[in-house]
């Protein structure tokens, strides 16, 4: 019976394969292949689970038969694509290529290798001709998108050129904006639809157009709106928030900030674009749907946002256009007007000339050689061109404002010379009102009558009276007058108007006349006055020339040294390397000195006792030179020496040894025996040097190298240092760049158990993948990134990318990373760590960090706060090079420290002839650590000597390139026992 039901199976299964690759051929969508695919592996794999992932065409883009793919298929998919083998088994899960050209995988939970290999070997067939429907399928995908995108953008291009239409049409505003409503329907649904303007200073909105079936009367379209009237709504954070919104009500009031005010119908769908120019809000355009089912996209949102900034244009060309018109209109009337007013503005303007040439005749004789009976006839005369002044007459105010003189003064022909008290006349009316004056006889009567003016003319009184006061900055000085006893002859407003401006020129040249007498008399006074003051300013200019030299000898001196300073150093130096290009081969040199150790100095015995030390620095170095060098103190205790004749450098390095000697010398000070000591950097300066400041900085560059090599010596500059110095700036450059680009990357070495080989954890070290250079070790880069202040930008970059990468691979295990004492100075590390852990994905309690003993001598209190916070998430802490620094035991009680690691000099010494020293050290901190409850790894086993060494004194783990070098996450990641 078991021999009929083979072949029974066979052939079904021969007909479920048939039934299944007709419906593979008939599948047309990725997405339909897919499922086929991840059904005939569920099939074969007895009931396990399954799924297909592929790459779509466009870049970057991966696509599963269960929706998006899960993080950790796409990276099992990348390191499948990486190999040449079709099959990748991971433990349980199971990756099989779909065909070589194609990146797709089925991915799948198995049994062992051997259901691995055998799923394989049966799904081949049908993976292969699915890899080919597959690929036609993503191809088929790919033509049908181009083809809708063609169309859309066929659609848009219409769309733009009918709005541009529009906007060159001569449709009125409110055709022009149905207009633009029946385009924007032609690419969505936009039944319900409304454009509003904002006008950002004002504060101002105005719906330039509403269409809506739900709420046909919703806004006022005629009229602008302050937006505070619509706080609160939709329109209102979309013209304030300046973003997109889109969405129901619901998803709306997640997208905005603050509270959401709904007016009007609630809609099934919204979306709102603003409508920007130069990133400033000038509107908004607004489609919704009361429909259920209409939603609308994001390819909807950023096409109306496209259109928007068109629509915009076209709004600002026609309502251009319609100002222009209005302005043509508004132009026009005024043409209108001026040429009404053409024929009066030309009798305006010949009364103009008149009387600008009047007022010029006036101006000329304030300057004119005349007597000053002479300047009144002819001013006189001037006035009687303009008006009838047969009856004129000046009066002036005395010094003493108390007369009132008549300096001319002619009546009926009678020329009169009069001077009289101030009164209560018609002339001293004019004078207390300080405003021109016109009237009649009727007018003069009156003022009579109410006692304003008191009548003492002489002979008949006047039929008419004009007085206009004169004024110089805004005093009044007198006035003239004219007036008339013909009572069909009188003054009007033209005559005061042209009175006035005259008065105004003639109280100028009067004021001038008179100025220039007096100016004539100041003058002598003034020469007397400048010869007795030239002797005066004599005097006190020497006064002040003594004065500005002890100024400068202070400016370009030490205070505390006397000394010249900085400033006076620079300009001797540049004078001297001025004279070098005038004469090559001549030369001088700079010698740069820094005290050793002062700070210690002035520290210890006090700031009296260091300016003492810094003076008696300063004497022993002028004792060194002659004139005419020059010794200077800089800054601090910064000095330098210039010497102007360097015709040999062996001559210059006697004297920098001999000033190093005279350093040296014992000196007392506050009841102590100092020996100083100093570093000097020499440069050599030559025609080369153009600049002060070259010399200076070769100066500075020598005698940091000075410092470096141990102080107490001097260094002369030559190009071997400078190219070391731009070698330190161009590191830096490229310190920076590599950070922006993400270079440096985490190497994991394990941590290892020492009885078995099994890792148990992963040290992550820093590396630089330098983009010419290769790989680099922290040691060629580490002082540079520190000196320039980016080793903490650096140590987050590397703490974060080894944690993403040790969680991505999974796995048991912990990973630990090298705190500096940089770090533990800032209060919020844990914080920041532990932020940085949770989006990395990387439990706190798979992570220690490892400090030194020196990052715990710098705040003892703040590293504990930090440690314990730490501690209590789960980050442990280890304590690294143990025995290389203080090693006080009270760290290891009182600090809450899980690891111990044994420096790798003490496991060195393990491997030598006589190692009691070395096994005595590492025995008693396994004692210690045994005695507190610490884990101990022992650093740096290299040999199967020191391996064994530490194994028999009962240390369990050790870390070192006999037991793993440090490699990249995929070398080692996953592996650990």
């Amino acid at each position: 019976m078991s021999q009929q039901r083979i072949p029974q199976d066979r052939q079904d299964d021969a007909a479920t394969r048939l039934a299944w690759l007709g419906r593979l051929i008939g599948a047309t969508s990725p997405e339909a292949v897919a499922a086929l695919v991840v059904e005939r592996a569920e099939a074969h794999a007895g009931g396990a689970s399954a799924r297909l992932v592929w790459q779509d065409p466009a870049p970057g883009v991966y696509r599963g038969s269960h929706g998006e793919p899960a993080h950790a298929d796409v990276l099992q998919l990348r390191n499948l694509l990486r190999e040449a083998a079709g099959l990748r088994l991971d433990g349980d899960r199971l990756a099989l290529r779909l065909r070589p050209d194609l990146a797709a995988a089925l991915l799948l939970e198995v049994r062992d290798g051997a259901a691995a290999a055998a799923l394989q070997a049966a799904l081949a067939p049908d993976l292969e001709l699915a890899g080919r429907q597959l690929r036609q399928a993503l191809a088929l995908a790919e033509l049908h998108d181009s083809h809708r995108q063609l169309e859309r953008s066929e659609s848009l291009q219409r769309a733009l050129f009918a709005i541009s239409d529009l906007a060159g049409s001569d449709l009125e505003m409110p055709e022009l904006l149905r207009g633009i409503h029946g385009i924007v329907s032609m690419l969505m649904y936009a039944e319900n639809f409304y454009i509003v303007r904002y006008d950002a200073e004002r504060g101002t909105l105005r719906f330039l157009y509403f269409a809506d079936v739900a709420d046909p009367g919703g806004v006022d379209t005629t009229r602008e709106m302050p937006l505070g009237a619509w706080r609160g709504s939709l329109t209102w954070h979309l013209l304030t928030g300046g973003r997109a919104l889109m969405g129901s009500s619901e998803e709306l009031a997640a997208q905005v900030d603050g509270p959401l005010n709904v007016i009007g119908p609630d809609s099934e769908d919204w979306l709102g674009v603003p409508m920007l120019r130069e990133h400033r809000v000038q509107g908004a355009l607004v489609v919704q749907s009361y429909r259920p089912g209409i939603r609308y996209t994001g390819e909807d949102r950023a096409l109306l946002a496209f259109v928007g900034s068109h629509i915009l244009t076209a709004l600002e060309r026609k309502q251009s256009k319609d100002e222009l018109e209005q302005r043509v209109r508004q132009r026009t009337q005024e043409l209108a007007e001026a040429n009404r007013g053409l024929q009066q503005e030309v009798l305006e303007r010949q009364r103009a000339e008149r009387l600008q040439e009047a007022l010029f005749r006036l101006a000329q004789l304030a300057t004119a050689d005349i007597g000053e009976g002479t300047f009144y006839e002819r001013v006189h005369a001037v006035v009687g061109r303009l008006i009838d002044a047969e009856n004129f007459f000046i009066a002036l105010l005395d010094d003493e404002r108390r007369r009132l003189e008549f300096p001319y003064y002619v009546d009926a022909g009678v020329r009169r010379t009069l001077s009289r008290p101030l009164g209560r006349g018609l002339s001293e009316y004019v004078l207390r009102r300080g405003r021109p004056w016109l009237g009649r006889r009727s007018d003069i009567e009156a003022l009579y009558a109410a006692g304003e003016v008191v009548p003492h003319h002489i002979g008949a009184p006047s039929t008419c009276w004009l007085g206009v006061p004169l004024r110089v900055d805004e005093e009044v000085i007198g006035l003239v007058a004219v007036q008339s006893y013909d009572e069909g002859h009188g003054y009007g407003p033209a005559e005061q108007e042209l009175l006035g401006f005259a008065a105004l020129q003639i109280a100028n040249s009067i004021y001038r006349r008179r100025s220039a007498v007096a100016l004539r008399q100041s003058k002598q006074q003034l020469e007397q006055r400048v010869a007795e003051r030239t002797q005066e300013l004599r005097a006190e200019i020497a006064r002040r020339e003594h004065a500005q030299q002890l100024l400068r000898h202070q400016v370009m001196h030490d205070p505390l040294t006397g000394l010249p300073n900085r400033g006076l150093l620079r300009e001797r130096l540049e004078a001297l390397l001025e004279r070098a290009q005038r004469e090559p081969g001549r030369r001088c040199a700079l010698l740069y000195l820094d005290v050793d150790r002062f700070k210690v100095i002035n520290d210890s015995l006090g700031h009296l006792a260091g300016d003492s030390f810094l003076k008696a620095v300063a004497e022993r170095l002028v004792q060194c030179v002659r004139e005419p060098d020059l010794v200077a103190r800089l800054s601090g205790d910064e000095f330098a020496i210039l010497l102007e004749d360097a015709g040999q450098v062996a001559a210059v390095e006697q004297v920098a040894r001999r000033v190093l000697r005279a350093l040296a010398r014992p000196l007392q000070l506050a009841g102590r025996e100092l020996e100083p000591s100093a570093s000097m950097g020499i440069a050599i300066g030559g025609e080369a040097h153009l600049q002060a400041d070259a010399l200076l900085r070769d100066a500075d560059i020598a005698l940091y190298r000075a410092k470096e090599l141990g102080r107490k010596r001097y260094v002369l500059f030559d190009e071997t240092l400078a190219r070391d110095a731009e070698d330190v700036l161009t590191l830096e450059g490229e310190l920076r760049q590599a950070l922006q680009r993400g270079e440096f990357e985490p190497y994991f070495q394990p941590i290892c158990r020492l009885d078995g080989g099994g890792i148990v954890g992963y040290e992550a070290l820093l590396r630089w993948n330098h983009p010419r250079r290769g790989v680099l070790a922290p040691g060629e880069f580490l002082r540079v990134a520190q000196d320039s202040g980016q080793i903490e930008a650096i140590d987050w970059q590397l703490f974060a990318r080894a944690c993403e990468r040790f969680a991505a691979f999974g796995g048991g295990g912990y990973l630990t990373v090298n705190v500096a004492p940089l770090h533990l100075r800032h209060a919020d590390f844990d914080r920041r760590l532990l932020a940085m852990l949770e989006r990395s994905g990387l439990a706190p309690s798979r992570l220690a960090i490892e400090v030194t003993e020196g990052a715990l001598l710098d705040d003892t209190g703040r590293v504990r706060a930090i440690l314990e916070r730490l501690h209590a998430v789960g980050v442990e802490a280890a304590l690294d090079d143990f025995g290389t620094g203080y090693s006080s035991l009270s760290y290891l009680h009182a600090l809450p420290l899980r690891k111990l690691k044994i420096d790798r000099a003490f496991v060195q010494m393990l491997d030598h002839e006589a190692p009691d020293s070395g096994t005595a050290v590492v025995a008693a901190i396994l004692a210690l650590a045994r005695a507190l409850g610490i884990e101990v790894i022992a650093e740096g086993v290299e040999t199967a000597t020191q391996a064994e060494a530490l194994r028999a004194m009962g240390c369990a783990y050790g870390q070192g390139y006999l037991l793993g070098r440090p490699g990249v996450a995929e070398g080692w990641l996953g592996r650990e026992g």
